[in-house]
């Protein structure tokens, strides 16, 4: 007796008058036509079309995975838009591995909306679905398909990435939905983009000339820029044409930082990297000064010293902030210098924001805007790495990937084993973000977490299109208090070649097991570790789904839960004994 071939057969499950649910299963059957079952012969043969109208598919198990995304349906004789709902339920056979289900659901998902054959109707997106079960996905053993419409309107301009039928493209460096002819257009200045670069720079000056060559804008605009700016208390002039963002109103500026007795000298350093992540950490300390050494040639630096319960501490902001070997070299040499003023520094740590990692069908996994990533020892790895850079990714002749990674490791893991006992314990996060929302009461800045629709979750499908999808749903026994802090244990990653969106980012981060990516933080753990500074660890608020630098709806925010984590940390630390 010869084995029955596997057959991929499509029967309608349940219509609704706005909902209609499909079920693709892979079965070993040899059905013979009939009014009711259609076999499909010729380069569709294996295919089976089931037209029973009511069909229960005998799963009793819970899904393995479910999708869910949106699409915006545009009618050709009105041109109006339907926005439809669009899930799929993913059962896979016995043999695949749990661990291994979600990322063949994600894989599945992205081909089958690849924007270079995206089918454009119902029957092309069900016909799509059996093909890709019939010659790939041979460990898919059933799918659900529920098509939903969910009412008439075109995209919302804010919406954070939807791709229609006509390929309408969302730009995250400015957060709009924008036409492929004005994507290099020049920005129109503003004073906040002005005030975006001085507080990028700071604590170095910027001249006329920089704006002018980096915007593209008149000498005259770019003073007027800066005259309101200076009126408003948020910058001042440091010498004749030279322009820096007015920090505080008790900032010394200084040539050489003051010598401190022994009982000054902070032990522990925050380095962080935007503006906005220095005035969140900030919030955290109590009795604070800040000195400026200000030079005008090389590279300025800015310290504030204070105290965190019994701990001393020292935070800097990294003076130069780009993708340019230049800007990590002086994050590098900043660092170098930071520890070599404040010798008795023995921990350190990097605050700020981060691009998260999605899980699309996993909550336990899944990383949200205003979450917050804590660089730990992934478990299920024997390299203890907690930070792992990526300077190369290329595509192996076996269809993955191969990387040149520089990983770091602390040499005492101390600060990672406080912030996992306190994540395990629900700690109290909460109340530090509230008690920072306090301190910057009346600082420019949206530090209160913007609206949850905000947090729209794109999937990257190439050509510059990305697709919206729901975020995966917490079970029962996962559900967090209302507005509660979730803080994340895993390693962070790092580095251009695999940050963006795309393949090289998911992939990466699944071997990396990363949740959050940076902007490129290596040369300051270069620093670090060449300093023999044997604790240190990076905590990222998520800002966005790239590598946090794109997302300034949410820094202000992400900054602030980044700075609160820190604050429970050192917090739980043991009182120094000097």
């Amino acid at each position: 007796m010869t084995d029955i071939e596997e057959k991929v057969i499509m029967t309608p499950k349940c219509k609704t008058a706005n909902s209609t649910t499909l079920v693709v299963e892979r079965k070993a059957v040899e059905p013979e036509a009939s009014d009711k079952i259609h076999v499909a012969g010729g380069d569709h043969t294996g295919i089976i079309i089931n037209k029973e109208k009511v069909y229960e598919n005998g799963v009793t198990e819970p899904c393995h995975a479910q999708l869910e995304f949106y699409v915006y349906l545009v009618s050709g004789t009105t041109g109006t838009h339907t926005r439809e709902a669009r899930a799929l339920r993913f059962w896979f056979k016995p043999q695949m591995p749990p661990s291994e289900r979600p990322y063949e659901a994600q894989a599945f998902f992205r081909e089958l909306v690849s924007p270079q054959d995206f089918p454009k109707d119902y029957v092309g997106f069900i016909k799509k679905i059996m093909k890709l079960m019939q010659h790939k996905y041979y460990q898919l053993k059933l799918l659900e398909v529920e098509l939903r419409q969910e009412g008439c309107g075109p995209p919302p301009p804010e919406a954070n990435g939807v791709i229609t039928s006509k390929s309408v493209i969302y730009n995250y460096s400015n957060g709009s939905y924008i036409e492929d002819s004005i994507v290099n257009q020049t920005p129109v200045i503003s004073e906040q983009r002005v005030l975006d670069m001085i507080e990028n720079a700071y604590p170095n000056a910027l001249t006329v000339e920089d704006f002018v060559s980096a915007g593209k804008w008149s000498k005259a605009e770019v003073k007027d820029a800066l005259e309101a700016l200076e009126e408003k208390g948020l910058t001042r002039t440091m010498s004749e044409g030279l322009y820096i963002r007015q920090h505080s109103i008790d900032t010394q500026v200084v040539k050489q930082m003051p010598t401190l007795c022994s009982s000054r000298q902070p032990s522990i350093a925050v380095i962080t990297a935007l503006y906005c992540e220095k005035q969140a950490v900030d919030a955290m300390m109590d009795n604070q000064e800040t000195y400026v050494r200000y030079t005008t040639v090389g590279e300025s630096n800015v310290y504030t010293l204070g105290t965190i319960g019994a701990h001393r501490v020292v935070t800097t902001k990294l003076p130069s902030v780009g993708r340019t070997r230049e800007a990590m070299t002086a994050a590098g040499n900043t660092t170098t210098r930071l520890l070599g003023i404040f010798q008795k520094v023995e921990y350190v740590f990097l605050v700020g924001v981060g691009g998260g990692v999605p899980h699309y069908t996993d909550y336990a996994k899944h990383v949200r805007l205003g979450d917050v990533v804590v660089s730990t020892p992934a478990p299920d790895l024997p390299d203890k790495y907690v930070y792992v850079f990526c300077e190369k990714a290329e595509k192996n002749s076996k269809g993955g990937w191969d990387y040149e990674v520089k990983p770091y490791k602390p040499a005492n893991f101390l600060l990672q084993e406080i912030a996992i006992r306190l994540a395990n314990t629900k700690a109290h996060w909460d109340s530090y973000v509230e008690e920072g929302l306090r301190r910057l009461r009346g600082v420019p800045g949206r530090w209160e977490a913007p609206a949850s629709g905000t947090d729209r979750l794109c999937v990257d499908v190439g050509h510059g299109a990305y697709i919206e999808v729901s975020h995966p749903a917490p079970q029962p026994d996962q559900l967090d208090a209302a507005g509660a802090l979730r803080v994340h244990c895993a390693p962070v990653a790092g580095g251009r070649a695999v940050a963006g969106a795309g393949d090289a980012r998911a992939a990466f981060a699944a071997h990396a097991r990363a949740r959050a990516y940076d902007c490129e933080l290596d040369a300051v753990l270069d620093s670090v570790v060449g300093n023999r500074k044997d604790c240190f660890l990076s905590v990222r608020g998520i800002s966005d789904y790239r590598d946090g630098t794109r997302g300034k709806e949410w820094q202000p925010r992400a900054a602030l839960c980044a700075a609160a984590v820190m604050k429970a940390i050192v917090a739980a630390m043991d009182p120094p004994t000097d």
